[in-house]
């Protein structure tokens, strides 16, 4: 850090970032993708340390570091190297040779130029790599703000880029809000940013002013659906690990159960069982932060207080970052367990009477992330995801998909918006560009001036010829087409 205002240091870093991207845009393609690929060298050569650095950093166990932020790192650098060259090539328009002769467009997709990329602390590797990697072979800058949590991983990801990539083209810019807001306020083209909805709203706000286009996750409130033919082992394991994987703190993180009430005691049974047979502090690490832990306690006391039923797990004292995995059998649907983020090692269960009840339960939340249903019936629970408001859902599994660079991840309401992962993600990251060329020899087109009885003639036997008119009515029209075309190429005036 300098002395310098975050503004200045903003600016500082956003000029850079614009200097040596017009150079790195030039490059072809393919040269920027080989000028990348060494990059899945560089982040699997780097998996120990990774997963000591984060478990120092953020309280991650380190074989969750390695297996959630390492692996797909170095798959989404191949997949990206591979296949950038084709999700980026121009596209040739198919043109109405009646219409428009002698003409020829094509669309490039362009780099926005330079991307702020706002992250944060719960994947402070995996997350920023997601964008930086195909904003990068797309021809941008980017300039990274980590969490102020995690400086270190934050300042190891920028490093991975060093002597690949021109001097400045991956900025690092260090703080806390007030280096976020100054980076957000720049001179940057577009914004990526994954945080909190308080915050998001407020990235929001400054890209609607200043007209530049931002992408959004915000996080969940992710509901699991277990029908009355769920598998019950594969079910209780995969809500455990669904739920507590990073302490919880994963925006992907099962957050309510749904359960149909024939299975409903059995799968509790299994879920306190399997939950009481994690190690703290091995399997499940303390929070990274004080604050979100507190957050976790108030929602537990709350619960507790308004009848929910604590099966296993505890109200954790003030001040305590370890908390123990929680198992919550929760009725009052107002609850903030069941209304807000919760971000922790907390699994609340609701009882229900039917899948109709749980669809509906589940698509009542501000958020719409994603969810998952859990049936031996797969091709009913695959209907089942078609009705849920959800960006991804998966059935018999849940919160991985992250992992896989070709799948879109994206959520509706305030989880936000935008896509991070998949050709779509492209969409916030390039720009369209039509390049027409008109190779016609004739002194006037169509639709110029002069503006005649002979042009509205055509005008109106275009329109039944296109469908305006019955059969025949097209075929009177196709004979009135082929009359008036040559007739007003020619025309040079006004008719008398």
């Amino acid at each position: 850090m300098t002395n310098e205002s975050p503004e200045k240091q903003a600016d500082s870093v956003v000029a850079a970032a614009r200097r040596a991207q017009a150079a790195w845009a030039e490059r072809p393609i393919r040269e920027r993708a080989d000028a990348l690929r060494p990059l899945k060298r560089r982040i699997l050569s780097a998996a120990e340390h990774v997963g000591s650095l984060l478990a120092e950093e953020c309280s991650k166990p380190f074989e969750e570091a390695v297996l959630a932020e390492v692996l797909p790192s170095a798959d989404l650098v191949d997949y990206w190297t591979v296949s950038i060259e084709e999700l980026l090539a121009a596209e040739t328009l198919e043109l109405d040779p009646i219409s428009f002769p002698s003409k020829r467009a094509v669309v490039y997709r362009e780099p926005r130029g330079v991307v702020a990329l706002v992250s944060p602390w719960n994947y402070p590797v995996a997350i920023p790599l997601r964008t930086l990697v195909p904003a990068l072979l797309a021809g941008n800058a980017v300039v990274l703000k980590p969490s102020e949590v995690t400086p270190r991983a934050g300042e190891l990801v920028a490093s991975f880029f060093e002597g690949l990539v021109p001097e400045g083209l991956v900025g690092l810019l260090q703080g806390g809000a007030e280096e976020g807001d100054a980076l957000v306020r720049a001179d940057v083209d577009a914004v990526v940013f994954t945080g909190s909805v308080a915050t998001g709203r407020k990235v929001a706000a400054v890209c609607a002013e200043r007209l530049v286009p931002c992408a959004l996750e915000l996080g969940g409130k992710d509901a699991a659906i277990v029908l009355a033919d769920a598998p019950l082992e594969r079910t209780a394991r995969g809500l455990v690990w669904g739920a507590f994987t990073n302490a919880g703190q994963n925006c992907a993180s099962i957050e309510r159960v749904y359960v149909v009430r024939s299975i409903a005691d059995a799968l509790k049974k299994r879920v306190v069982e399997l939950t009481k047979a994690l190690r703290v502090g091995k399997d499940v690490g303390k929070l990274t932060t004080l604050r979100q832990a507190e957050i976790v306690r108030a929602q537990l006391d709350a619960a507790a207080t308004s009848g929910a039923k604590l099966l296993t797990g505890s109200v954790p004292e003030e001040g305590a970052q370890q908390i123990d995995p929680a198992v919550v059998e929760v009725t009052d649907e107002a609850t903030p367990l069941l209304a807000d983020e919760t971000f922790g090692p907390v699994l609340p269960i609701v009882v229900v009477d039917d899948e109709e009840e749980a669809v509906r339960r589940a698509n009542a939340s501000r958020f719409g992330l994603t969810a998952s249903i859990w049936t031996k019936r797969t091709a009913h629970g695959h209907a089942l995801a078609r009705r849920l408001r959800a960006g991804v859902v998966t059935v018999n599994n849940h919160a991985f998909t992250a992992a896989i660079p070709a799948a879109p991840w994206s959520g509706v309401g305030e989880s936000g918006y935008g896509v991070t992962s998949s050709p779509h993600a492209l969409g916030e990251l390039v720009r369209p560009r039509l390049v027409l060329e008109d190779k016609n020899a004739l002194a006037s087109e169509l639709w110029w001036y002069p503006y005649t009885g002979t042009l509205r003639s055509l005008a109106l036997a275009m329109a039944r010829l296109r469908g305006g008119a019955g059969i025949f009515g097209r075929v009177a029209a196709l004979l009135s087409l082929l009359t008036l075309l040559p007739r007003r190429l020619f025309e040079k005036g006004p008719e008398k």
